[in-house]
């Protein structure tokens, strides 16, 4: 079976209502319990005390704040290349998800960065390309609403998000780009050597883990929410017309 047969509407809806309580009841253990362990059961740091414990909200929300725009560029090609009406729509149903955890990100980054580095904002690489994102999602949003047409609103989203993916990528390589600010590097990495102690590591990957199911469940439920609509809109649309 070809996974391009879940772009038919009809049989994405039957594989999503399948999933979704499942993915749902794992994102609310996995966040529940990756919180909690982070929350009370991990030692303040050294030097940050108990304000570190930020982190476990403050980087899964980023991770998915950034992966959320790459997700709907993906979702976006695929709308212009093929035409599928469920990844437009299901890039148009990630959008007010990522703007959501943009926000997390900069207000729990303010709140870390305040008593870290005596100030609530700076001009840093990272933080400012994180702002233009989140400005990025205002704009594709704001976008889909101002053109009736569905169709001429989902190129047009989609040309947005090319564009913007130029600063998901800032956002999560700033540091790289530019040796200077005030953010630290990465807490997660790939690389063991920069990573956090594994006394903060094991609970930020289950509450990563329990984000990134979170994600999934919003989006799935969102774009099940979105090809309604569409479907009650083209009935009123032939009962207008009979």
């Amino acid at each position: 079976m070809s996974l391009w047969e879940y772009a038919n509407p009809r049989r994405f809806m039957a594989a999503s209502g399948a999933v979704l309580p499942w993915i749902s009841g794992l994102a609310a253990v996995l966040v529940a319990l990756g919180l909690a362990w982070g929350f009370f059961g991990t030692p303040d740091d050294y030097r940050q005390g108990s304000t570190v414990k930020i982190f476990y909200l403050h980087v899964p929300a980023a991770m998915i704040a950034i992966n959320a725009w790459l997700m709907m560029l993906v979702a976006s090609l695929i709308w212009l290349i093929r035409r599928h009406h469920v990844s437009a729509l299901a890039a148009k149903a990630a959008a007010p998800v990522g703007l959501t955890m943009t926000l997390v990100t900069l207000v729990t980054g303010a709140i870390w960065g305040q008593p870290m580095w005596g100030t609530w904002w700076e001009w840093d690489p990272r933080l400012t390309s994180f702002l233009i994102l989140g400005l990025f999602y205002l704009g594709y949003l704001a976008l889909w609403e101002a053109i009736d047409d569905p169709d001429a609103a989902a190129d047009l989203t989609s040309v947005l998000c090319l564009v913007g993916s130029v600063f998901a990528i800032l956002s999560r390589y700033a540091l790289v780009f530019w040796n200077q600010g005030l953010h630290q590097g990465a807490s997660l990495s790939l690389d063991k050597e920069q990573n956090v102690a594994d006394v903060f590591w094991w609970p930020a990957m289950v509450t990563l883990a329990g984000f990134v199911c979170l994600f999934v469940a919003l989006v799935l439920l969102r774009t099940r929410t979105e090809i309604r609509a569409r479907r009650l809109k083209a009935v009123v649309a032939r009962a207008r017309m009979s």
